[in-house]
């Protein structure tokens, strides 16, 4: 019996004190049966952390290796921001790189072993990535109380992430990672 697709629905609202952003947020969001929580997770912070007008997940969700996670089209072609997930690899990136104005690399794996990937290959614009990481342990506090229906309070500022989910509050690092 194959593994079905789970849906959430999340209703974040967003205190992004960094950027100046005060959103409430109602998505929903497909978890793939090959995709972790963590994978999950980071999609999920991902979007509420570069909320703006027309960001978008992936319309073909994980059956497309070589679309963005997330992006913001831009109406004259290309995307205007390109948001991978997870450990890209450096083709990935560098057609990234190539197809958008800004990139983003959140991660919640080792981030030494991405930067050494990126550093080891010839990469469009790579002093222009941006890679963050987020703690495997406060994936695993957050997967803990994950829900079907997640109503959620996010505070993010300068890098603090704060999170108050089901009575349940929870505290990160959003470490911003130097190639």
């Amino acid at each position: 019996m194959a593994i079905s697709t789970q849906l959430y629905r999340f209703k974040i609202e967003l205190a992004d004190i960094s950027r100046s952003v005060y959103e409430n947020l109602d998505f929903r969001v497909a978890q793939h049966p090959s995709e972790s929580l963590d994978f999950l997770l980071t999609r999920v912070l991902a979007y509420a952390l570069n909320y703006q007008e027309g960001l978008n997940f992936s319309a073909e969700g994980l059956h497309n290796p070589d679309a963005p996670c997330l992006s913001v089209a831009n109406p004259f072609g290309g995307e205007l921001l390109w948001i991978e997930i997870g450990s890209p690899s450096a083709r990935k990136i560098h057609k990234a790189s190539k197809a958008a104005k800004k990139v983003k690399i959140y991660t919640y794996k080792n981030p030494s072993a991405l930067v050494e990937e990126i550093k080891s290959n010839d990469i469009h614009r790579v002093e222009d990535l941006e890679v963050f990481s987020l703690a495997p342990a406060f994936l695993e506090q957050l997967a803990g109380v994950l829900h079907r229906d997640n109503p959620w309070n996010l505070t993010h500022d300068e890098g603090s992430l704060v999170l108050s989910v089901n009575g349940a509050a929870l505290s990160g690092e959003l470490l911003r990672v130097t190639i």
